[in-house]
């Protein structure tokens, strides 16, 4: 593709040579001729005079007048990197056509250019929209919706009356449906109380490797539009998740709990039951009550050497007993001064 094409798909305004051809993406400090890259992290920024990328998208401040380098000029190089990064994307359909060894259910509807991979089971009454990829040996459960132009790669299960959104991407092993953690005890022994709710998951939602979402107990369990979610990640039963959140991977989120819209989840967080984030927060950490206010949250210690993190431990038991030295010792202060608490 011309440089030129390129910069007019994403916006962008071209210096330089815009009859240049490149054929894929790659790194700044190891592209070549043919390939484009982007500067968007100040870190980078020392490879750009060293670099043989065909062309570098960038923002105004960051051309050189005097370089080699073909630049697209736009606002945001990391987002438009992103869109040309799509335009030559080389990842395969996850099916194509439907496998003759595919079972598929006589009441099931099928709609047109839908895919279907080997060994892939649709039960009855399941729907699979147009342009949906369903992988080989994937599960899709009795009276499932599956979206337009989903795609489901292989060994991915859906259970029964589930409902997924368009454009949505399910990576290998994901779990959508599975009966939620829910039982009472009767003096000792446990009797489960069946998960009646569905999964809902809205559009353009991507759900990583091994990821599980279990089905409502009563209520749905829901995923709203434009939800990523990394791989490996547990969400409970009942949980709601706002539009635009991001959950980086092995992240653990109970039942019953609500969060907002546009949140940031990072790597291994867990959240407690039956509390709710607002909207636009940022969590890394353990979460264990309501966060009312957006902004950054965090609960992990900082990393320390070894030596200094056992001692910081040891230390951490003793604050019970500095505490109640602490407040003896303020006692015989106002004693001495006077200035004792009247109360």
């Amino acid at each position: 593709m011309k440089v030129s094409e390129i910069a007019e798909r994403i916006g962008g305004r071209v210096i330089g040579d815009g009859n240049h051809e490149v054929d894929r993406v790659a790194n700044l400090a190891t592209a070549k001729a043919n390939e484009i890259s982007f500067l968007s992290d100040e870190k980078m920024h020392k490879y750009l005079s060293e670099t043989k990328a065909g062309a570098v998208i960038v923002q105004e401040n960051a051309v050189t007048p005097d370089a080699h380098i073909n630049f697209i000029v736009v606002k945001s190089p990391y987002i438009a990197f992103a869109r040309v990064a799509q335009i030559f994307d080389t990842t395969p359909r996850s099916a194509t056509g439907i496998h003759p060894s595919a079972v598929i259910d006589s009441t099931a509807i099928i709609e047109q250019n839908v895919s279907i991979g080997a060994n892939a089971v649709i039960e009855a009454d399941a729907r699979i929209c147009e342009g949906a990829q369903i992988g080989a040996n994937c599960f899709i459960g009795k009276g499932t919706v599956i979206g337009r132009d989903t795609k489901l790669w292989a060994n991915v299960s859906i259970y029964h009356n589930c409902v997924v959104g368009e454009r949505c991407l399910f990576q290998s092993g994901a779990v959508i449906g599975s009966d939620g953690f829910g039982y009472a005890n009767d003096a000792g022994r446990w009797i489960k109380i069946p998960q009646v709710g569905r999964v809902v998951i809205g559009n353009d939602v991507e759900i990583g490797a091994s990821t599980t979402i279990d089905r409502g107990a009563i209520d749905d369990t829901v995923i709203e539009d434009n939800v990523i979610i990394d791989n490996q990640v547990q969400i409970a039963h009942n949980d709601k998740i706002g539009f635009g959140t991001a959950i980086a991977g092995a992240t653990v989120v109970a039942g019953s709990v609500t969060i907002g819209k546009y949140c940031i989840i990072g790597g291994t967080s867990v959240f407690n039951g039956h509390i709710s984030i607002c909207d636009g927060v940022h969590i890394l950490g353990q979460v264990g009550s309501n966060i009312k206010k957006p902004g950054k949250y965090q609960s992990f210690l900082p990393v320390q050497e070894a030596s200094t993190w056992f001692r910081t431990q040891a230390r951490m038991y003793q604050i019970e007993k500095i505490y109640k030295r602490l407040v003896g010792v303020e006692a015989k202060v106002a004693e001495l001064t006077g200035n004792q608490d009247k109360e």
